[in-house]
């Protein structure tokens, strides 16, 4: 009997303006030192994660110079990038976050518009 084949590793790719967090579980003071008050925390109206992964960004319409665009055969899309970045933590909030697992890994995706604060250990000088 022969071994099935292997197949690649599946990837998660997060698109738009979208954010794939790792949630925190529910303590009032997140990394960083931050203190989120017992009512939001308690009404779970906002929450706390890892940023692991963002989409591309908003796409932002082409203004070009042509008055015929359609005739044009090839255009490359361009995005307006998310503030957020891959290490961040993130405050947004709650109801706005779409849960998923992925391979056993609980994540939430969240809209960029729901991100209220960003905490960053590299500033630059």
């Amino acid at each position: 009997m022969t071994d099935p084949p292997e197949f690649p590793r599946k990837q998660l790719i997060v698109v738009g303006d979208r954010v794939l967090i790792t949630p925190e579980d529910g303590d009032d003071r997140v990394r960083g030192g931050l203190y989120l008050p017992a009512t939001a925390v308690d009404n779970q109206q906002v929450q706390g994660g890892l940023v692991v992964a963002t989409g591309p960004g908003d796409p932002v319409a082409e203004v070009g110079d042509s008055e015929e665009p359609w005739k044009e055969t090839r255009r490359e899309g361009r995005t307006r990038p998310l503030q957020a970045r891959v290490g961040d933590h993130a405050i947004f909030f709650r109801k706005a976050a779409v849960e998923i697992t992925f391979e056993e890994q609980r994540y939430l995706v969240v809209p960029h518009g729901a991100i209220l604060v960003l905490i960053r250990d590299d500033l630059p000088v």
